[in-house]
Order: structure tokens, then sequence, then C-alpha cells
């Protein structure tokens, strides 16, 4: 999904699984939180991987770097404000992934300043972490049906546009496609990761004082 080499994706496999799980099951929560039990019937509202995890989409990602977990089924119709808790479901997913992100990089930071010793393959493990949930939160963030900013996005525009942008929904699979077999991925990622990466230096920096 991010580009890495073999070596980089094994020692990454802790932070993938993380990612994963983590926002899958924030966006479960989410959604039982604001009257939605649909999460939790289908067995969704836990912490154990093999809930969240989708096997082809883990193989994919190995295969191609691209990858996917099994999305949370949700029933807008049960909230008591749809598109209001339909856009709260869907940024729990991201706003975890960059919850977890800082705190690996927090862990990081705190290492270097301290200098702790632990093994470089611990170090290495907890930064694919750091980078994997951060690039996990901006790209399902990406406005491309299904990933959870085009949920957002629908929510926000008018009804004739929200049905309009719904459309493009049969165009998603070759989109995504083009964003990954083209650096426009990458075009798209680097700056928001960067600009990610100096928020979180800023906090972590007062934080360590």
């Amino acid at each position: 999904m991010f580009g890495f080499n073999f070596e980089e994706m094994l020692l990454g496999i802790p932070g993938l699984i993380i990612a994963m799980t983590f926002h899958e099951y924030a966006h479960a929560r989410a959604a039982v939180a604001l009257g939605d039990f649909t999460p939790r019937l289908m067995g969704r509202l836990t912490l154990n991987p093999r809930a969240h995890i989708d096997p082809i989409g883990l193989i994919m990602l190995f295969l191609v770097r691209f990858g996917w977990a099994k999305p949370v089924m949700v029933n807008p119709s049960n909230f008591r404000k749809p598109k209001r808790d339909d856009i709260l479901v869907s940024v729990a997913g991201p706003a975890m992934n960059l919850l977890l992100g800082f705190l690996a990089f927090y862990v990081m930071i705190f290492i270097r300043s301290h200098h702790l010793d632990i093994s470089p393959i611990t170090y290495s493990i907890i930064q694919m972490i750091f980078i994997y949930n951060v690039n996990f939160a901006i790209f399902n963030m990406l406005p491309i049906p299904p990933l959870d900013g085009s949920h957002i996005l629908r929510n926000l525009l008018p009804p004739d546009l929200s049905y309009r942008y719904q459309a493009i929904e049969r165009y998603s699979l070759l989109i995504m496609i083009v964003f990954i077999a083209t650096p426009l991925l990458g075009v798209v990622l680097t700056p928001l990761f960067q600009l990610v990466y100096g928020i979180y230096k800023i906090v972590g920096g007062i934080l360590l004082f």
C-alpha cells in the first residue's frame, strides 16, 4: 500500500494489523455509541484482528502493496441524526489511526531523547506502527468511494450534488488503480504525511518538557 521493500513489510506486520484492527474497531465503537448496533450484531465490536482482517486484502498488500480490511457495516437509519452521525463514524477510524500514529511517534522520540537501549528491530517495528497508521488515516480520508473521506464528503454536499457524487462509485476501482499504479498516490500522501509529521513534532516536543 505504501511502497516499502519486503523487509520493511515484514517489520510492518504488527503496525499493519494494529492500524487495520483499531481503525475498524473505532468505526464499530462509534456506530454503536451513536445508536446503530449493527456492528455489535456482526461481531465487529472487538479488538480481535480476526474479526477485521480480510485475508485476501492482506495477501494483496504483500503482492501489489495495496490491501484492505473488512469494512464495518452500519445502518445510518438507526442514527438519531443520520448525516451527522455517519460523518462521526467515518471520522472515527482515521482519528484512531492518527492517535495511534502519534503514540508510536512519541515513543520513538522518547527513546531517542532518553537514549534508551533497544534493539534496532524493535525500534523499526515502532517506526512502522507510526508510518502505517498515519498513512492509513490519510489514505482513508481520500474522497474516493468507498473510503471514509467519500462518506464525509457525500454527507456534506447538498442532496443534488451528493446524488451526482455517488454516481462516481461505479468508477471507484478504476480511480483507485490509477492512484496506485501511478505516482499520484505519493503526490497526495507525501505532503499530507509531512504535515502530520510536523504537527506530531510540535506536540511531541511540548510533551517531552
